[in-house]
């Protein structure tokens, strides 16, 4: 007698006692192990959907950053000779450069060598806490976005006078920790009239200690030739205005003049953010792997441990469509219940981090969709083969199975 034979006779041996044992034993589930196997899915998504939602808010708060500091800020600073010796910018570069329309604003800072910056007199020589003294014009802090911390920034009065204002490492270097304190500055006496906040553009400005232009020259025997200039440019126009920055600030030798823009070390800084946030997608495609070799572990199990059901409803009439189709399923749900708790869990963990980091919480949407539909295709791979093994049972063997 053919398989086909013996399985059109299954109905008629049939009794009720053997429909109670199938539905005892045959129908049995195991919560834990569709838990566990949820759970791989759910890790998978929820590694991968935090961390292109924590990477996402990382960019968001740097995007926010740019747009409230300008990304139209150039820097000028002097290069070199042809011989490699250190060059100079002329005295009337930076009026050269304002004149330039689509510049907005135009200052600078000189390095006024040999100065160094003490806490006391009484400091040895030979620490001088790599504190760097700039004159600087009194426009600095509204040209590269600067903000006072404590105290007052330099003006046209005390500009003439022995003050200084501190960045915020310098500060911190010297010790002092709040305006009306004296540092002993070029062998002079000078009074902290402020201290800085970090300066995000100009990040040479945290460790400096700025002075005024009149009194650096006639205190500290300046030269007045500006080392840096910080130039604004209307927003469309920055290109343009870079290529001609070094012909403009030094039109008899423009290749020594060096032209930056200290926003692209930011723009720098998203991309190798994105570039680690590839890898960790990669790690949460592994843990999504994982998960998915869990559901058709599981699957395949319930196959062996379900064939009496396989084989009743093969018996009552069920295709092998049917059995295919309902294994299918069983794998596409479960994977489904893994991937949206992976998705609210991813959610929940981004939101949370950005919280406590203060940045602006951001899952974008293709990742969410993106995650739930790849759970859906992990799922249907790993239920393929269990669907078609269950398919594959005959009536008889699946119901003669314990």
């Amino acid at each position: 007698m053919t398989a086909r034979t013996r399985d059109r006779l299954v109905p008629a041996r049939l009794g009720p006692a053997d429909v109670a044992r199938v539905g005892s034993a045959g129908l049995r589930t195991r919560p834990l192990r569709v838990v566990l196997s949820a759970l791989g899915i759910a890790i998978g998504i929820a590694a991968m959907i935090s961390v292109v939602g924590i990477a996402s808010s990382s960019q968001e708060r740097l995007n926010r950053e740019l747009a409230a500091l300008g990304t139209n800020l150039l820097r000028v600073e002097p290069g070199h000779t042809i011989f490699g010796d250190n060059a100079h910018l002329p005295d009337e570069s930076v009026a050269m450069v304002d004149r330039i329309t689509p510049v907005t604003s135009v200052t600078a800072t000189g390095s006024v060598s040999g100065a160094l910056v003490y806490r006391t007199d009484k400091v040895s020589k030979l620490e001088s806490g790599s504190i760097t003294v700039l004159a600087a014009r009194t426009d600095l802090l509204s040209t590269v976005g600067a903000t006072v911390a404590q105290g007052t920034w330099l003006n046209a009065a005390t500009a003439k006078y022995p003050a200084v204002v501190l960045g915020r490492d310098a500060a911190a270097r010297l010790g002092v920790t709040k305006p009306d304190t004296q540092v002993w500055l070029g062998n002079h006496w000078f009074t902290v009239v402020g201290i800085l906040n970090p300066v995000p553009l100009a990040p040479e400005l945290d460790s400096a200690a700025l002075i005024g232009w009149p009194i650096a020259e006639s205190l500290l025997s300046f030269d007045g030739y500006p080392t840096t200039i910080y130039t604004r440019t209307r927003d469309d126009s920055v290109a343009a205005v870079e290529n001609v920055l070094a012909a403009t600030a030094n039109p008899e030798h423009p290749d020594q003049v060096d032209v930056s823009r200290p926003s692209d070390a930011l723009t720098a800084k998203n991309a190798i953010d994105s570039t680690l946030r590839a890898l960790l997608i990669g790690l949460g495609g592994v843990a999504l792997l994982v998960g998915g070799i869990g559901v058709a572990n599981t699957m395949v199990i319930s196959v062996l441990e379900r064939r009496s059901e396989i084989g009743l409803r093969r018996s009552l009439g069920a295709t092998r469509g049917h059995i295919r189709l309902q294994f299918l399923t069983e794998s596409l749900l479960l994977s489904l219940l893994g991937g949206a708790s992976g998705v609210l869990l991813g959610i929940a963990v981004t939101a949370v981090f950005a919280g406590y980091e203060g940045w602006p919480a951001v899952v974008p949407a293709w990742a969410s969709i993106g995650g739930l539909t790849t759970t859906l295709l992990v799922g249907g791979v790993a239920g393929l083969y269990p669907a078609w093994r269950a398919a594959r049972l005959s009536p008889t063997v699946a119901l003669a199975a314990n």
